[in-house]
C-alpha cells in the first residue's frame, strides 16, 4: 500500500493485549559501563525476547531505549491473545533474572505491565516507517509499567478476566493512574 502511494495504513483491532516490560536500575548500572558492553547486554537481552515473541506468536512492536513493547491479537486476530501475553511475561522475567545471574555486576529487575483492549495499529507518516499502536488501550498498558513494582508483573482487571485459571495471579488493588481514575490490578505469579 506505501509503495502505491498510500499516506496512512492503519486497521481497528478490537481484542488486543500489550505488554510493556522496562529494565529497572538500568539507568544507574549503565553509569558505570563501557558503552560497549552496555549495548551488547541490551542487544542479547532484546534478540533473546525476539525469539520468545516467535515462540509465543506475539508481534514485536518496538523497542526505546530499554523498554520493550509488544502485542498479541494483531495484526492477526487471535482468540488467546491474553494468554500470550502472560507466557511471553512469564518468559521474560526467567529469562532476565538468568541474564543478571550470569553477567557480574549487572542487577537489574524487569518491570513488566499488560492490559488488554482495541487499539488502532499501522503505519503513518512519510518516511522511516514502522509500524506502532494508538489508543487508550496502550496508553493503559503503559501505565500499568510505569505503576507496577520491579521484578513483578503487574496486569488489569481487563486482562486478569481473559486469562485461563492455570495462571498464578494475587489482587494487588486499585491503583491510580493518569488520565483515569483508580484500575484494579493484579501480580501475574505464573503458571
Amino acid at each position: 500500500q506505501l509503495e502505491n502511494g498510500a499516506n496512512a495504513i492503519y486497521d481497528y483491532h478490537p481484542h488486543t493485549t500489550i505488554l510493556f516490560s522496562d529494565m529497572v536500575g538500568f539507568t544507574t548500572v549503565s553509569k558505570g559501563m563501557d558503552a560497549r558492553e552496555l549495548v551488547s547486554f541490551i542487544d542479547s537481552m532484546f534478540q533473546q525476547i525476539d525469539q520468545l515473541c516467535i515462540k509465543h506468536g506475539v508481534e514485536k512492536i518496538k523497542t526505546i531505549g530499554d523498554s520493550y513493547m509488544a502485542a498479541a491479537g494483531l495484526p492477526e486476530p487471535c482468540d488467546d491473545h491474553a494468554a500470550r501475553i502472560a507466557n511471553l511475561a512469564i518468559d521474560i522475567q526467567d529469562l532476565h533474572r538468568e541474564l543478571c545471574n550470569r553477567s557480574e555486576g549487572i542487577q537489574l529487575d524487569a518491570r513488566i505491565g499488560i492490559h488488554s483492549g482495541p487499539v488502532v495499529a499501522g503505519v503513518i507518516g512519510m518516511n522511516k516507517f514502522a509500524y506502532d499502536l494508538w489508543g487508550d488501550t496502550v496508553n493503559v498498558a503503559s501505565r500499568m509499567e510505569s505503576t507496577g513494582i520491579a521484578g513483578e508483573i503487574q496486569l488489569s482487571i481487563a486482562t486478569r478476566e481473559l486469562l485461563p485459571a492455570h495462571f498464578i495471579t494475587h489482587i494487588r488493588g486499585h491503583v491510580a493512574m493518569k488520565g483515569h481514575s483508580s484500575i484494579e490490578t493484579f501480580l501475574l505469579r505464573g503458571r
